[in-house]
């Protein structure tokens, strides 16, 4: 079974997202988004100024059997890219929720928030899946 930690938001393509408490928010894929990929070989981001908007496409993820767009949760500018992830993209595979999480945004509007999975019903649609 899939780790879900009920801090955190998704969407039904398997991001999460972290509010910061801020105005901001850590985004990453989900503990099953990774399974599902196997290997992660290369994690694209988007650039640090951009700005990402909730549903859309913000990056890519390659493992050694497939590549899958990686949508953003949520609307805002990108704040900071998790680096570390271009000599290490395997920390995705590893910690998703933590030291493999992808971008940080400034939150155009934090009730998009509320709008998102949590992970009683994040749970629910992967077991749709599986």
């Amino acid at each position: 079974m899939s780790e879900m930690p009920a801090n955190v938001k998704y969407i039904e393509t398997h991001q999460w997202v972290r509010d910061e408490g801020d105005g901001t928010a850590t985004v990453g894929i989900t503990d099953f988004a990774q399974e599902q990929l196997g290997d992660v070989v290369y994690i694209g981001l988007p650039e640090v100024g951009a700005t990402v908007n909730g549903g859309e496409e913000a990056g890519v993820a390659e493992s050694v059997k497939s590549a899958s767009d990686v949508f953003s949760p949520v609307t805002g500018e990108v704040l900071a890219i998790n680096e570390s992830l271009e000599d290490e993209p395997e920390k995705v595979n590893e910690d998703p929720y933590g030291d493999g999480w992808l971008f940080k945004v400034r939150l155009a509007d934090t009730g998009e928030l509320d709008s998102l999975l949590d992970a009683e019903a994040y749970a629910e649609k992967v077991a749709e899946q599986e």
